[in-house]
């Protein structure tokens, strides 16, 4: 039996099923503003469905983010400036690990859209080196250079997210402060 349009549009509509709300996450922590992440999502699940029968055998959760993450630097580059969102007063009474999440949502939102992108790929979609690249159309060097740029401005930025420092040997027992 031969497919019939029919059968591209029901896979179509399981892949959004399926992927909508990951994908959803990953473009609200690219612009850390929900209705710009819908917005974006909506305009890369059009030009998903616009390429859905070349792309459908491949990876289409890739072409997908690919699509968010251009998208995202290409409005900011158009804005000139990015929209910190701040957090409902409900939020900030969180425990610990909701403390956490918000000084790191707070800490993106300082990072230029590239390098929040190149953060959340690697460290949040778990893509390689490589993937990062390609997804974001720039070469691996660019992905390690800008990786290590955003990890020392966050670094900078909120202190409270770096792993406690451990003290070594001999240091606590003397009393005496080592200089590195």
């Amino acid at each position: 039996m031969a497919p019939t349009a029919n059968d591209g549009r029901d896979g179509y509509l399981a892949f959004v099923e399926s992927h909508q709300h990951r994908l959803l996450r990953a473009a609200y922590l690219i612009c850390g503003n929900r209705h710009q992440a819908e917005d974006l999502l909506q305009d890369a699940l059009l030009k998903l469905a616009l390429r859905w029968t070349s792309v459908r055998d491949g990876d289409p959760a890739a072409y997908v983010r690919a699509i968010l993450y251009r998208d995202a630097v290409s409005w900011w580059r158009r804005r000139r400036r990015e929209w910190l969102s701040a957090a409902p007063p409900d939020q900030a009474t969180r425990d610990r690990d909701g403390t956490l999440r918000l000084a790191l949502h707070d800490a993106l939102g300082q990072l230029p859209p590239r390098q929040r992108a190149v953060l959340v790929l690697r460290y949040y979609e778990d893509l390689t080196e490589v993937a990062t690249a390609e997804a974001l159309g720039v070469t691996v060097g660019t992905v390690k250079s800008q990786c290590h740029t955003a990890l020392r401005r966050l670094r900078e930025v909120a202190p409270d997210l770096a792993p406690p420092t451990r003290a070594r040997s001999g240091d606590l027992a003397t009393g005496v402060e080592v200089n590195p």
